[in-house]
């Protein structure tokens, strides 16, 4: 048997696209390759489990070798084989797909889908490293002959007889000079490890060194010596292919564990299960957050059929909740799995909505079953809620009963708990009910500390997200404005109509308002004399809610460059009944008043974390100067 033939492909510069740029990282070779070799073990088993196949199976396995000096990898299998006819319809037909010809022959036979690869495109990433690629197959079929195939990357190819004499595959690579570095323990392992931790079928590459017991020595001690054995890459079951009424939590710990060893336990997990209108399963993880949360993305690894595809999953996981930990697997999702083609593929978005209402059901879940749990994991948790809420309506619907907002005192409410609680005190002359807010209660102190001397609530909204937030849940919330503590004074932040008069002349009102300017001279500062009560601060520094906020949402992105590259202008509230007024229009020395003036202006600055620098070295020695 020796037959000579050209590849069929419809394009005649095809081949060379597939083989150098189907993938954009060229280990993927191995991943379809092996991929392959398990897709045909399971063939076989699934002939056989059909009565389809009477023989003995043995130990169905896949093994990975290589040999530096002959510059081969060979990866070979025991599965169904090939006969050289099934090669020309399977190989040379160039994206045929046999594993969709056997799911559909076999459709109603239970676990079919458990085939992994696709032979076709996937099979030609081999010459991505390779110059020469063999087959040599003997197929399951009574009274089969080995067939062997041998092409060098172009075009042409040969099949002779082959030299196998039991069932299955050897796919050998005569590996390229540019691809040398694949011709390493080392490098390999590392790949194996990487995509199959979790195949279905027992994979081994080359043996490893175990110790085992030897007897005992004299004194009756048990001695251990070493031997070789196989090196079997996927000892790990994954926990996602179980059933949850099978599992305890420490499984699900545990296997947290062995995907991120260095990581904290999470606060806690959904199982994913999904089979119909699209195959799904899973274990996403709420990780504890840290501050910096850019560096802890790409945690959800995305698997088909238990091989590893990628940790790029942002269009498979909605945006909000790419900083949770875990593994998703569908084999809905090709292994040669490209960026646009996810974008495009419809069961993408159906697996995005799935995954958004399930997070969802779960979240409600624990509010319900156990609150004060809830709102002791809030503080992790809430990042998720509320940027979920920020960019899925879907999402908003149904976290609103759920969602907190926590105050100064860090007690928790629903949105609906929280606007009975201050409707009826913090609602401003037109109606409008104001929830106060402080993005950071230590700077912020003096005007939370006012806000309480009206008997009024004040929230914390200290997350990296609160800025975009806040203006979320103004949009949302009927006649409800959000404003930040210090972004005017009490009276002004919740305007209830009541006129309260300063005790300054029209003149004398001129006049404190140009010592103020005159001591600050600073043209980001505008003076006004407001009427206050004689308790707050003699002088209160703020920026406009407005545009606080806007320059807020900029330091956190979201299209407000604009504003955040703005100068920053600020707003001096000069407390027209309070005391230390009437001494500065008491002195008549007027470098006397600009000190005093000054030094309250310093003070005011100094109570926001806003004076620093040489103006803060200032104001420490005028200070010390007094004593």
């Amino acid at each position: 048997m020796k037959e000579k033939g050209t590849i069929s492909i419809h394009t005649e510069n095809i081949f060379p696209i597939i083989k150098k740029f189907l993938y954009s990282d060229n280990e993927i070779f191995l991943r379809e390759l092996v991929s392959n070799a398990a897709d045909a073990t399971q063939k076989i088993k699934r002939l056989a489990s059909l009565g389809q196949y009477n023989g003995e199976l043995g130990e169905l396995k896949v093994e990975v070798a290589f040999d530096e000096e002959a510059k081969t990898i060979t990866i070979s299998d025991n599965g169904l084989g090939m006969t050289d006819e099934e090669i020309k319809k399977y190989i040379n037909q160039i994206a045929f797909s046999g594993a969709t010809e056997f799911v559909e022959k076999f459709k109603d036979a239970k676990d079919a889908n458990e085939i992994i690869g696709k032979f076709g495109l996937g099979f030609y990433s081999a010459f991505m490293v390779s110059d020469l690629v063999e087959i040599n197959t003997l197929s399951y079929q009574d009274g089969a002959k080995s067939a062997a195939w041998v092409c060098d990357g172009s075009t042409e190819y040969e099949i002779k007889e082959g030299t196998r004499t039991t069932r299955g595959t050897d796919i050998i690579l005569h590996v390229n000079k540019e691809s040398e570095e694949f011709l390493n323990k080392q490098k390999l392992q590392t790949i194996l490890d990487k995509y199959f931790k979790f195949l279905p079928v027992t994979l081994v590459f080359g043996t490893e060194t175990d110790s085992i017991e030897d007897g005992e020595d004299a004194e009756g001690k048990k001695q251990y010596k070493s031997v070789e054995v196989p090196n079997v890459i996927n000892s790990a079951k994954p926990i996602w292919t179980q059933a949850p009424a099978d599992l305890k939590d420490e499984d699900y710990l545990q296997f947290y564990k062995e995907l991120y060893p260095f990581s904290e336990d999470p606060l806690f997990w959904i199982h994913l299960n999904v089979d119909y209108p699209f195959n799904l399963t899973g274990v996403l993880y709420f990780p504890k957050l840290k501050k910096d949360v850019e560096i802890q993305r790409n945690k959800i690894k995305l698997f088909s059929r238990q091989v590893f595809i990628t940790d790029e999953v942002k269009d498979i996981v909605p945006e909000f909740l790419m900083l949770l930990h875990g593994v998703i697997d569908s084999p809905d999702i090709p292994l040669n799995v490209s960026r646009s083609f996810l974008q495009a593929d419809s069961n993408v978005k159906k697996i995005n909505s799935y995954i958004t209402k399930k997070v969802a059901e779960k979240l409600s879940e624990l509010f319900k079953k156990d609150r004060e749990a809830y709102e002791a994991k809030w503080s992790d948790i809430g990042i998720f809620v509320k940027y979920g809420m920020i960019s899925e309506e879907k999402f908003y619907d149904k976290a609103k009963d759920f969602t907190l907002l926590t105050n100064t005192d860090n007690k928790h409410y629903t949105l609906d708990e929280y606007h009975n609680k201050v409707k009826d005190i913090q609602t401003d002359k037109d109606g409008n009910v104001v929830y106060l807010y402080t993005v950071d209660p230590a700077k912020q102190d003096a005007f939370i500390q006012s806000a309480i001397k009206k008997s009024y609530d004040v929230l914390l909204m200290d997350t990296p997200i609160d800025a975009h937030f806040v203006s979320h849940m103004e949009h949302k919330l009927d006649k409800t404005q959000l404003k930040r503590v210090d972004a005017n004074t009490i009276d002004k932040l919740i305007d209830k109509d009541e006129k309260l008069e300063h005790v300054l002349s029209e003149d004398e009102t001129k006049k404190v308002t140009e010592i103020f300017e005159k001591a600050i001279n600073k043209a980001v500062y505008k003076v006004e004399i407001e009427a206050l009560s004689p308790d707050e601060m003699p002088v209160t520094v703020t920026m406009d809610e407005f545009m606080r906020r806007m320059k807020d949402m900029a330091a956190m992105g979201g299209g407000m460059s604009f504003y955040g590259s703005m100068p920053d202008s600020y707003k001096v509230a000069i407390n027209g009944n309070h005391k230390l007024v009437n001494k500065i229009l008491a002195t008549t020395d007027a470098e006397e008043q600009s000190q005093l003036a000054k030094q309250a202006f310093d003070l005011a600055l100094l109570s926001q974390g806003l004076l620093t620098g040489a103006d803060l070295t200032a104001f420490v020695n005028r200070s010390v100067a007094l004593i």
